[in-house]
């Protein structure tokens, strides 16, 4: 097997989430992950939570083999092999044979980490659309990566990174907090729970 992208950061993260994780999350469920990458966190978080599915997503199809190579290597009975996944799209394709036509499958917990800074900003209020449609009554959505907030000082790593990423593309940056959240609550959902964790990132946890 070729050797597998590999993301220092993702490594390093992987886990202070895991721990926030087990500690948010009920004992068992099904996770969708969103912009899975390199597939680090899916195969980290499946092997620490085995009453736990994970399914994991990217809307890049290039990484979608090595990410299925890292799903094979694991070879988890609750890591299911990757889809693409673009949550700008209308209609999220997850519905496998086990669902009937035109019916959407439900999570207990969707997952998505560093993609609102490095994307444009109408894929948040897709991620909220998208996450309350595919939620369970009780299922939660949280996004971990680096915020603005309004009143709390900003860390000059963020700022330097925000402003690296603006240099890169104009359509990305850290997102203020405040804004994230409303286009939550346009969609149905309530930011509930706020974690600061390592390297001036925020776990986010949001419900209906």
């Amino acid at each position: 097997m070729p050797e597998l992208p590999y993301s220092p950061a993702a490594d390093r993260n992987k886990q202070p989430i895991l721990d926030a994780l087990t500690r948010i999350l009920g004992e068992h469920g099904t996770a969708l992950e969103i912009a899975s990458g390199t597939g680090q966190h899916a195969a980290w978080f499946a092997t620490s939570m085995p009453r736990w599915t994970w399914q994991p997503t990217d809307a890049d199809p290039r990484t979608l083999p090595a990410l299925a190579s890292r799903v094979a290597e694991a070879a988890l009975p609750n890591l299911r092999p990757p889809l693409l996944l673009d949550v700008m799209s209308p209609r999220w394709p997850l519905q496998d044979t086990a669902f009937a036509e035109g019916e959407e499958e439900k999570f207990d917990a969707i997952y998505c980490a560093n993609m609102l800074h490095i994307a444009p900003w109408p894929t948040c209020a897709a991620l909220m659309q998208g996450a309350a449609r595919h939620l369970r009554s009780s299922g939660l959505l949280i996004t971990y990566g680096p915020y603005f907030e309004d009143g709390v000082p900003t860390a000059p790593s963020n700022t330097a990174f925000d402003q690296d990423l603006r240099a890169r593309s104009p359509a990305w940056g850290i997102r203020r907090l405040e804004d994230v959240a409303a286009e939550a609550r346009r969609a149905g959902l309530a930011l509930r729970e706020r974690h600061a964790m390592p390297s001036n990132n925020l776990l986010l946890v949001f419900g209906r």
